[in-house]
């Protein structure tokens, strides 16, 4: 949304690809939160929409509030690409809890190889449009994001055939009629409550 204000303070004529690639950038981020708004647990959606709420609505107004105090136009447009420049830093820098989960668990399940992909080329393309127009607050940052891209997928190459550490296995044979199985190794291996009344029960928990 910020880097969609910066191109309509560039213009059409300059900021046209900026303000249509994040015009759809901002659909498609819509319709993925609509998504997980509809499918995610009650604790989990009234997180979600506070922060919506704070960075969407609170942050973005009041920075737009905020620069149409600033007199000349030039000046504004600097001041809003410094703020793009440091938010896009931050979503650059988001994935370093991912990279060390990755490093932590030996399990690039949350890391995936083509988003890691897309990203750097993403970074690549943008680095070269900021610097081939002389737009460094567009350059700046993809500096970074190329770095972090490269390092995820250097992390994935390193760990895509680690396995992550099974649970051990429990099985309980031979129960004697109407007995209740006993759960504690049970519940120690998925921390879940369950006690079943079976006749030559048989459990398994891999």
């Amino acid at each position: 949304m910020l880097t969609l204000y910066y191109g309509l303070l560039k213009g059409l004529h300059d900021g046209f690809l900026i303000i249509t690639i994040n015009s759809i950038g901002c659909a498609i981020e819509a319709f993925y939160l609509i998504v997980f708004l509809i499918y995610a647990p009650g604790k989990v959606r009234i997180y979600t929409i506070k922060l919506v709420v704070l960075f969407n609505v609170g942050a973005s107004g009041l920075i737009l509030l905020s620069t149409s105090f600033v007199g000349k136009a030039s000046q504004r447009l600097n001041v809003v690409g410094w703020i793009c420049a440091v938010f896009s830093v931050c979503v650059f820098a988001a994935p370093l809890s991912i990279m060390r989960q990755v490093i932590k668990t030996k399990s690039v399940e949350y890391m995936p190889f083509a988003l890691s992909f897309c990203l750097t080329l993403s970074a690549i393309m943008w680095f070269f449009y900021g610097l081939l127009l002389s737009d460094y607050f567009i350059a700046s940052p993809n500096i970074l994001g190329f770095l972090f891209g490269i390092a995820q997928m250097i992390l994935y190459l390193v760990f895509k055939n680690s396995k992550k550490e099974a649970l051990p296995e429990f099985k309980l044979h031979e129960m004697p009629p109407n007995d209740t199985v006993p759960t504690t190794a049970v519940q120690e291996a998925i921390g879940n409550t369950a006690t079943s009344e079976r006749n030559d029960v048989v459990v398994t928990v891999v």
